[in-house]
C-alpha cells in the first residue's frame, strides 16, 4: 500500500507480519515520508526493480527472501539506498555479517517507533547528502577544460551574462572586489569571449613594482636608455598588442605612471624608455582593484581622467561569503584538480568537512578555499577528504557540542552520546570507520547507539 503525503523521501518497508507493517507504514507516513510496504521479500524485491527508494526498513528472517537478499538486491540497483535491517533474532554474527554486507543499520525486535523514526531521518539525511555528492562530482566533470568562472549563484550568472555581453565591443573595463575573487580569472573571461581571444593576455600587478621598475616593465626600453639596459626590450603593453593587457591592482599605481598609462590609452601608442619614436598598439585595457576608486579620485590618491578612460564598464566581484551556493561546487572542483595534480585517489568529501567548508566565512576568498583544498589533498591519508584535514582554527570555530539541557552540566554519559553522534555525522554513517576513530570495535559501538537510542 502506498501512503500520499507531504515527501520527505521515499521508503519501502518489508516484513511478513501484516501488523507489523501496518503500524511502521502508519508512524512513518503521518512523519512525512512516502511510503510503500510488502508483506513478503519476493515483493519487497519486486517492488525494488520498479520503483526507486531512498530507504529500505526489512525484517532478516522471511521466507523466499530474507532481509539479506533485499539489502543485496537494493544495493544492486542504486547503491545510493540505504538499507535498515530489523530483526527479533538478533545476535552479533547476524549484526556483523549485515553491516558488512552494506546495512545503515540494524534494529533488534522489539523496538521503540521514536527509534526508528530518528534512525530512519537520518538515513534519508545520509542518502540526501550521498546524492548530493554525486551530482556535484557530475557537474564538476561536465566543465569543460579551459572554463574560467565556475558558479552556481544567481548573481555571478548575472555578472557572466554582462561580461559577455560586453566582451566582443572592446571597451575597456574595471573589475572591482576583495582580494581573492577572481579578479584575474573575470578579465581571463572577458578576453576569450571577445573577438581578440587569439590574441595575447598580458596580466601584470601594478603593486608589485617600484615606479620605474613598473615603467620599464610596461613600456619596456631602447639599447643604452640605462647602464643595465644591453639590449632593447618590448614592454608588455606592446607584448599585448592584438590582445588584452590586464592591470591588476591599479590603485597601487603612483600618479606619475598614472599619466603616462592614461596617454598610451589615449593615443593607442607607446614610446619606449630612451626612445623618441611611438609604437602604435592595439590593446583593450582591464583593470581590478580592491579599493573604491570613486573614494581614491576624490582623495586625490587617482587621476580622475584615468579613471573615467577606465570605468566605462564596471564589474563588481562578490565576496565568497556572499555566494555561499557555490562552496560545494567550488570545493569539489578544486579537490579534483588537486587530486589530479598530486596523483591522489580522493573523490569525496565527507558532509561533516563540508558543512564547516560551506559555514566558514572566508577572508581569502576563493583563493583561500582552494588553498584549504589543496593543503587537504596533501595530508589525505584516504579517499576521502574529512574534517580532519582543515586546519584546527576553522575546525574549532564550528564545533559546538550539542547540550541536551542549557540550564545544566551534561552528564559524561550524555556527553558520550553527543561525541558518538558526531563522530557518525562525521563518517557519513560508516560505523565501520567510526569504530576506528572512537577507539572501538564495531560491536561496542552497536551496543552504545543501541543504548543512546533507548535514553533519547
Amino acid at each position: 500500500m502506498t501512503a500520499e503525503t507531504p515527501n520527505k523521501g521515499k521508503l519501502l518497508i518489508v516484513d511478513d507480519e501484516p501488523m507489523a507493517v501496518e503500524n511502521l507504514a502508519h508512524a512513518l507516513s503521518k512523519a512525512g515520508y512516502l511510503v510503500t510496504s510488502c508483506t513478503s521479500g519476493p515483493g519487497g524485491i519486486k517492488a525494488l526493480e520498479h520503483e526507486r527508494f531512498d530507504v529500505v526498513l526489512t525484517d532478516l528472517r522471511m521466507e523466499r527472501a530474507d532481509g539479506m537478499a533485499i539489502l543485496q538486491r537494493a544495493l544492486e540497483i542504486d547503491p545510493d539506498t540505504l538499507v535498515v535491517i530489523i530483526t527479533g533474532y538478533a545476535t552479533l554474527d547476524s549484526a556483523v555479517q549485515a553491516i558488512k554486507a552494506g546495512a545503515y543499520y540494524y534494529i533488534t525486535k522489539p523496538f521503540r517507533l521514536d527509534e526508528v523514526r530518528k534512525i530512519v531521518a537520518n538515513a534519508m539525511e545520509g542518502v540526501r547528502l550521498k546524492r548530493e555528492n554525486r551530482q556535484l562530482r557530475d557537474q564538476v566533470n561536465k566543465i569543460q577544460p579551459g572554463a574560467h568562472i565556475i558558479t552556481q549563484d544567481a548573481i555571478m550568472q548575472r555578472l557572466l551574462d554582462t561580461a559577455k555581453q560586453i566582451a566582443p565591443t572592446d571597451c575597456n573595463v574595471l573589475i572591482t572586489g576583495e582580494t581573492g575573487t577572481g579578479k584575474e580569472l573575470l578579465a581571463r573571461f572577458i578576453h576569450t569571449s571577445s573577438g581578440r581571444a587569439d590574441g595575447p593576455f598580458v596580466a601584470i600587478n601594478c603593486g608589485a613594482f617600484q615606479e620605474e621598475l613598473l615603467a620599464n616593465e610596461l613600456f619596456g626600453h631602447e639599447k643604452g636608455a640605462y647602464t643595465d639596459a644591453g639590449e632593447a626590450h618590448a614592454g608588455l603593453i606592446e607584448t599585448a598588442n592584438g590582445g588584452t593587457l590586464f592591470l591588476d591592482e591599479i590603485a597601487e599605481m603612483s600618479l606619475a605612471m598614472q599619466i603616462k598609462l592614461l596617454r598610451v590609452i589615449q593615443e593607442q601608442e607607446v614610446q619606449r624608455i630612451g626612445s623618441t619614436k611611438v609604437v602604435p598598439v592595439d590593446v583593450r585595457f582591464v583593470a581590478a582593484t580592491n579599493r573604491d576608486l570613486r573614494s581614491e579620485v576624490a582623495s586625490g590618491r587617482f587621476r580622475q581622467d584615468l579613471f573615467f578612460r577606465l570605468d566605462v564598464v564596471t564589474l563588481h566581484l562578490p565576496p565568497l561569503a556572499d555566494r555561499r551556493d557555490d562552496i560545494p561546487l567550488l570545493a569539489y572542483y578544486f579537490l579534483k584538480k588537486m587530486a589530479r595534480r598530486m596523483d591522489r585517489q580522493i573523490e569525496n568529501i565527507d558532509p561533516e568537512a563540508m558543512a564547516l567548508l560551506v559555514d566558514y566565512d572566508y577572508p581569502g576568498n576563493v583563493r583561500e578555499l582552494e588553498n584549504l583544498i589543496e593543503r587537504g589533498v596533501a595530508l589525505a591519508g584516504g579517499n576521502e577528504f574529512t574534517a580532519s584535514l582543515l586546519p584546527a582554527a576553522l575546525v574549532d570555530r564550528s564545533v559546538h557540542v550539542v547540550r541536551r539541557n542549557a540550564e545544566r552540566l551534561p552528564t559524561l554519559e550524555e556527553r558520550e552520546a553527543d561525541y558518538i553522534e558526531w563522530v557518525l555525522k562525521h563518517t557519513n554513517g560508516n560505523r565501520t570507520k567510526a569504530a576506528e576513530i572512537l577507539g572501538i570495535d564495531r560491536v561496542s559501538l552497536w551496543r552504545k547507539l543501541k543504548t543512546i537510542a533507548k535514553t533519547n
